[in-house]
């Protein structure tokens, strides 16, 4: 934590910016929703904001740490969002809210990280476009079985079935939970902004420990050179599989979060389909590839951005495709790096002549 002087280290100093901004604007939000400047549209993305956060942070592990391509963060959106919206509506009157919700969290978490271990062990073999492709098939494939699943429970056990809700032969006070391609319905809606700042402080949190700990010493270095890695001891199927399994229990953190915000629930191509999961892609690599911080950013300005500019009705895509562009350009342009850089080093000089003066 601390160096010999007895100062903070630059990089626990990075983390305590992080966490610190993030509770700044949820401070401001708050004096802004209580006295009324914050319109009902804002207020209902606040939550939004949160989810794209956290699983935009999630896939920032594996594409910006770990290196690999995964297209496949909206499936493990998806598993961890169902199975915390079964749970929470089979309990509805039988578990109190908050301890509900704290379980429907862990569950959410569990089944997505036990779907990402499953899914990785052979997946993470592959590299490259093969393991995108392969990633966005299982994104694909989970959507389409929650859209055929209906899943009830009665006095007798669960039952499910793929054909209708009529096959599932449940007696007269069963309870549907999930009705096929309707979805879930009535999931109580224990999400709030609160919760969800709560959830972004607890995934940096292990995030940013998880980059600084000797397993994402470990990891970073296969990233950087695979060869070298295995040359001195380095299990990298065991490596992989860690972080690939935290980054997906992460989204399905997301996908809990997303799904107690709504009271229906169902696995639409823009909910969880290729869309969202190229959207997620977009915050990371515009907030910068490895940027923790930049991922955060990039996430509430891009879920901003097209209802600022609903009024545009005409030109809304347009001016957001600009935006896209032009941040893209900044970001990643070599020109615009070095520019950033020249202004870097002279704010600094600045700094330094002035503490001594």
């Amino acid at each position: 934590m601390k160096t010999k002087a007895g100062r903070l280290s630059k990089t626990t100093k990075n983390d305590l910016i992080t966490y610190a901004m993030v509770i700044v604007v949820y401070i401001v939000m708050q004096i802004l929703v209580s006295t009324g400047h914050v319109s009902s549209l804002i207020q209902g993305l606040l939550v939004p904001f949160c989810t794209y956060v956290i699983v935009a942070v999630a896939l920032n592990l594996t594409v910006g740490i770990l290196g690999e391509l995964s297209l496949g963060h909206a499936g493990f959106m998806c598993v961890g969002a169902f199975s915390s919206a079964v749970f929470s509506l089979a309990f509805k009157d039988a578990i109190p809210g908050g301890l509900r919700f704290f379980l429907a969290l862990l569950i959410g978490a569990a089944a997505a990280a036990m779907v990402g271990f499953l899914v990785g062990i052979p997946v993470l073999r592959l590299r490259g476009d093969y393991l995108a492709i392969v990633t966005l098939a299982f994104g694909e494939i989970i959507k389409n079985i929650i859209n055929a699943l209906y899943l009830g429970v009665d006095e007798n056990g669960v039952h499910f079935t793929m054909k209708d809700a009529l096959s599932l032969n449940m007696a007269d006070d069963g309870v549907m939970l999930i009705k096929g391609a309707q979805g879930v319905t009535g999931t109580p809606n224990d999400s709030s902004f609160t919760i969800g700042v709560v959830l972004v402080l607890v995934t940096l949190f292990i995030v940013l420990n998880f980059i600084h700990s000797r397993t994402g010493r470990a990891v970073m270095s296969i990233r950087d050179n695979r060869i070298a890695a295995e040359s001195i001891g380095i299990n990298v199927t065991k490596y992989k599989l860690i972080a690939f399994t935290i980054s997906a229990s992460l989204a399905g953190v997301a996908g809990v979060l997303y799904a107690h915000n709504l009271s229906t629930l169902n696995a639409l191509p823009k909910n969880f389909g290729y869309n969202m999961s190229i959207m997620i892609l977009v915050f990371v690599v515009l907030g910068g590839i490895g940027n923790i911080r930049g991922s955060i950013i990039a996430a509430v300005l891009l879920t901003l951005l097209p209802e600022v500019l609903r009024a545009l009705s005409d030109y809304r895509m347009l001016i957001y495709a600009i935006v896209l562009i032009a941040m893209m350009i900044f970001n990643w342009s070599p020109n615009a790096i070095f520019l950033r850089k020249r202004l870097k080093q002279r704010l600094t000089t600045g700094r330094k002549s002035g503490k001594e003066a």
